[in-house]
């Protein structure tokens, strides 16, 4: 009989798994506005001019209920204990996505900082605490880690800059050092990037998301199963295709824990409880495995927040809410792709199409 690493090779070579550049992500995704689409939102970006890094701050001044989900093996994050349902604190003011590694969780102080002077935040005596959760994700290689960094300032200036319409996508914010495919090293890796997307149904519901996405994996395109950016082949021309290189049993560069992950925030108008919003949160994981492959894995940090702002007055059915979470994030996650630029040694989707 054929040794497995044989029926492998054959079973992925039997499979139809194109390695083609994906079409752009359905009509009714295309918001010009993304997760700015939910009432109450506001988004901004910070990019380091030196050095591809930077932060994005999402800000709900207003309150918004708030959840997490965590799934990878290597996150960085701050006050997420705050998001479980147990705890006192039900709502939050602002998200942080950032790259830095653990050192850029520190923008959240100067988020925190620009919304005290605003008085916005959870009143104590004489003044108020911004609850501001954070998650960063690791580009540190990219923005050179022992000299450039987001840090308060960046964290400030994001916040000072987040407005209520569209949202840029690609190389801003916390997507400016994010690179996908790194399965065999990051010499064969391409750019990543943020990108955003939503839907509001005929009853004023709306569901958004955004991403900055940084995977070990490839990205690939739900609607059509084909691999928008990723490892590349050995002459950097073409896509190799995760899927077939795992079901290959071809050996794998090693990879580090936290040097890779997806953040993602997904968001509703809706009047969630926060234990609604964690399972919303949780639901919105499927799409990130539907649009990385793999995910989750042990050498990932990805961190899905939910936000939930409470302006449409029906009431919610969490079902219909949690299936657009998913959908709308693997949306938002073929756009980080789709929108990015390349930089030197990743190029990026765009560049290998004009090829």
């Amino acid at each position: 009989m054929p040794d497995i690493a044989s029926r492998a090779v054959a079973l992925a070579a039997s499979l139809p798994l194109a390695t083609s550049f994906a079409s752009e992500p359905r009509e009714m995704m295309r918001s010009p506005y993304g997760l700015t689409a939910v009432e109450g939102l506001s988004v901004g970006h910070h990019t380091l001019e030196e050095k591809p890094t930077g932060c994005t701050v999402i800000l709900a001044e207003d309150g918004a209920v708030a959840s997490v989900d965590v799934r990878g093996g290597g996150p960085a994050t701050r006050e997420t204990d705050l998001l479980d349902p147990s705890a006192m604190v039900q709502e939050v003011h602002a998200i942080v996505l950032t790259g830095g590694s653990a050192y850029g969780l520190d923008v959240a102080g100067g988020v925190m900082q620009f919304l005290e002077e605003r008085a916005v935040g959870f009143g104590i005596g004489g003044g108020v605490v911004p609850i501001v959760p954070a998650a960063a994700l690791f580009d540190l290689p990219i923005a050179d880690m022992f000299h450039l960094r987001p840090g308060p300032d960046c964290g400030y200036r994001a916040a000072a800059a987040a407005g209520p319409g569209p949202v840029a996508e690609g190389n801003v914010g916390a997507g400016a050092g994010a690179t996908v495919g790194k399965l065999r090293g990051s010499q064969r890796g391409m750019k990543g990037g943020l990108g955003t997307a939503s839907i509001r149904l005929p009853d004023g519901l709306v569901v958004a998301a955004l991403a900055a996405v940084n995977p070990l994996g490839d990205v690939v395109d739900p609607e059509t199963g084909r691999v928008v950016a990723g490892v590349r082949t050995e002459d950097g021309r073409a896509l190799a295709d995760a899927r077939t290189l795992l079901r290959s049993g071809a050996p794998l560069e090693p990879a580090r824990p936290g040097h890779n992950t997806v953040l993602g925030v997904v968001a509703t108008n809706a009047a969630l409880s926060q234990a609604q919003a964690r399972k919303m949160a949780q639901m919105a994981q499927d799409g990130l495995a539907r649009a990385i492959f793999p995910s989750h894995t042990p050498f990932d940090g990805d961190t899905v927040f939910a936000l939930a702002t409470g302006r449409h007055e029906s009431a919610p059915n969490l079902t219909v809410i949690g299936g657009l979470a998913a959908e709308v994030l693997s949306a938002a996650i073929v756009r980080g792709a789709l929108e990015a630029r390349g930089i030197p040694g990743y190029p990026a989707a765009r560049d290998l199409r004009e090829r």
